[in-house]
């Protein structure tokens, strides 16, 4: 007999979400098996009126299996039977998902048809064979400057938004999904509030991008496990849409802290020994197993994952934000409201820059930043009272617009305007031959009439 089919009652203990259950070890008479990370159903005798609990297996020690319950443990009994289903935690892909929101296990919540007689994959697949895998050479427009410019997003780059509670970086991760110029958008909320659930959906609606996005959304009063199931269901449904429809696919996930967060409050129920300010000891490589699902396909389309990473305290030392900068290429900096020019970085830009756009974007950016950076040195010249020169004001003058027209987070330009607002922002503050760029760019670009006053 299969052992997929066979009932088993011996629940050993009952501990928070967790069900420890006595599987005798298969014989030569019974086939199948059990796998980590297959689901099972578990049943209550004692209240048949109860909707069977769905529960995956987390861990598995020789005739001890450890399920994890999505509901809870709740109104469970020891005298409850399980039944496993062969297989992991699948999700619902055809292009019919576009434009829909589900739960952290696949269920629709936004009162749409349900999708059960869809294509269902499994979440857990491996990544990528790194034969498949392609240089990056393509950049996703954001309409954002402080990226489209400074710290340009590529094709198949996997970055995070380092900031910290408080500061709006959902707001900034919704402007990016709503301008970003990918085939299709899979955003994944984890602990989320409903307020930012509602947010998230209003702005890609408002922005007419909601029919070319799919939402998979785990609220702060749902189980915990599925917190631990949205970034899979994402990373699974954006790769396939990457590879067999050949989509450009921009995936979003906030916050992977309060991911890691779930993954030591698992750790904590099952007795693990915990590591680094009570994280779990394999924290590194559950992140990258994740972010690793970023790739530009050889002949296909591409995943790039942008994810936000919140700092306790602003410490980037954190397990969390420490270990994901090992990680990925680069980051964005988000604090104050801005994106801070010096902070961030793009490990990546060089692959785009003055190649797939603009010949003066390399140019211009470098000496945009160096020019902030005098500013500051002006700005802490003026707060100390020291006299002032003609050019410190200049620079305080720049400095200030360069917050205005190009840090804000609110403001959304295409990149070749951006280019051109950066050129007549230099012209309102400095003479040609004060810029130290290249003259024949200079000679291109730079303004004919000064609008310095």
């Amino acid at each position: 007999m299969s052992q997929l089919l066979l009932s088993y009652s011996k629940i050993l203990e009952i501990v928070g979400d967790l069900v420890k259950v006595y599987v005798p070890e298969p014989d030569s008479n019974t086939t199948g098996s059990i796998g980590f990370g297959d689901l099972a159903i578990i049943e209550n005798p004692l209240d048949p009126s109860q909707l069977p609990a769905l529960a995956q297996v987390i861990e598995m020690d020789r005739d001890k299996i450890s399920l994890q319950v999505f509901s809870g443990t709740k109104g469970l009994s020891t005298q409850a039977s399980i039944r496993f289903l062969g297989h992991s935690m699948q999700v619902a892909f055809s292009t019919n998902i576009l434009g829909r929101a589900f739960s952290g296990v696949g269920v629709p919540i936004d009162a749409g048809p349900d999708l059960k007689e869809e294509p269902h994959i499994e979440i857990d697949g491996p990544t990528v064979n790194p034969a498949r895998r392609v240089l990056a050479s393509r950049m996703i427009r954001t309409d954002v400057p402080m990226i489209d410019i400074f710290n340009t997003l590529v094709e198949s780059q996997k970055i995070p938004i380092f900031s910290v509670a408080g500061e709006p970086y959902n707001q900034l991760l919704a402007q990016i999904g709503a301008h970003a110029d990918a085939d299709i958008i899979v955003f994944g909320g984890i602990g989320l509030i409903f307020d930012d659930y509602y947010f998230f959906k209003k702005a890609f609606e408002d922005a007419g991008v909601l029919a070319k996005t799919v939402m998979y959304v785990h609220l702060g009063s749902d189980p915990t496990v599925e917190a631990l199931l949205v970034p899979d269901m994402a990373l699974a449904v954006a790769e396939r849409f990457a590879v067999d429809e050949g989509k450009r696919v921009l995936v979003l996930l906030t916050d992977m802290t309060a991911y890691a967060d779930a993954l030591k409050e698992v750790g904590v129920a099952m007795e693990h020994v915990p590591s680094n300010r009570g994280y779990i000891g394999d924290l590194y490589s559950q992140l990258a197993r994740r972010y690793e699902k970023a790739c530009d396909y050889k002949g296909a389309g591409s995943v790039t994952i942008l994810s936000v990473t919140t700092m306790p305290g602003d410490d980037v030392t954190h397990p969390v934000p420490d270990n994901t900068g090992y990680i990925t290429e680069g980051q964005f900096y988000l604090h104050d409201g801005v994106l801070d020019p010096f902070g961030s970085l793009s490990r990546l830009k060089q692959h785009v820059i003055g190649k797939v756009t603009r010949e003066d974007h390399g140019q211009i950016m470098n000496t945009m930043v160096r020019f902030y950076a005098s500013a500051q040195d002006a700005q802490q010249k003026q707060a100390m009272s020291f006299e002032l020169t003609e050019y410190d004001h200049r620079l305080l003058r720049f400095g200030d617009l360069f917050r205005r027209r190009f840090m804000d987070i609110n403001v959304t330009i295409p990149l070749e305007k951006a280019l051109d607002l950066c050129w007549k922002t230099l012209a309102e503050c400095f003479e040609a031959e004060e810029l130290l760029m290249k003259q024949d760019l200079v000679d291109k670009y730079f303004p004919v009439a000064s609008q310095r006053s």
